[in-house]
Parts: C-alpha cells; structure tokens; sequence
C-alpha cells in the first residue's frame, strides 16, 4: 500500500523557517520524481518544487532562493526547507511522487505564515 506522510506544517510568523517532511512507503522512492504542491483557499493547486530521481531540482519562481527540495533515498523521504517566509506561502502543502503512468498525494500539511 502507498503512503505518504507529511509533517512539519505550523503556523510561523513572516522572516521564519520550517522544514516539511514526507516520508513515504509502498513503491520505489529511488525512481520517482518527488515534489511538494501547495494549494491555497480558493486557488488551484500549484507545484512548488520537484527533485526527480537524479537529484536534478526545479523551483516555482515565487520560492527560488528562498525554498531547498531535496530526498534521502535511504529513508524513502523527501524535505522542504522553506526559509524567509511570507503570508503568500499560506496554503496546504502537499507531498506528490510521480513516475509515469503513475502518481501517489499525500494528505497534506498546513502552513501558515502570520503575524
């Protein structure tokens, strides 16, 4: 069975940091591109960052700079470092593993950034 958990949400204030976590079981972690989605009240929901099987990485414009993705493939687990924090980072972040035709969603964790 797939599963993927995530933890590390919280409600910070702007300037903070928090690092996400998803640790995940059931498939082979090592072949799967993983990435974090965030999906705001009333917005779709947008990717983040991805880091596929190669370590190779890529970034939504809005957290270059700011955000880290990266996995251990040892722990079946990917990270989100999310520094210098803003209130447009509020949302729901998602942890998603994809390798064609397949795809496996967390449930989610929220993050909330406000003073």
């Amino acid at each position: 069975q797939v599963q993927l958990v995530e933890s590390g949400g919280g409600l910070v204030q702007p300037g903070d940091s928090l690092r996400l976590s998803c640790v995940t079981s059931g498939f082979t972690f090592s072949t799967y591109s993983m990435a974090w989605y965030r999906q705001a009240p009333g917005k779709q929901r947008d990717l983040v960052a991805r880091v596929i099987s190669d370590g190779s990485t890529l970034y939504a414009d809005s957290v270059k700079g700011r955000f880290t993705i990266s996995r251990d493939n040892t722990k079946n687990t990917v990270y989100l470092q999310m520094n210098s924090l803003k209130p447009e980072d509020t949302a729901v972040y998602y942890c998603n593993a994809a390798r064609f035709p397949h795809e496996h969603w967390g449930q989610g964790t929220q993050v909330t950034v406000s003073s």
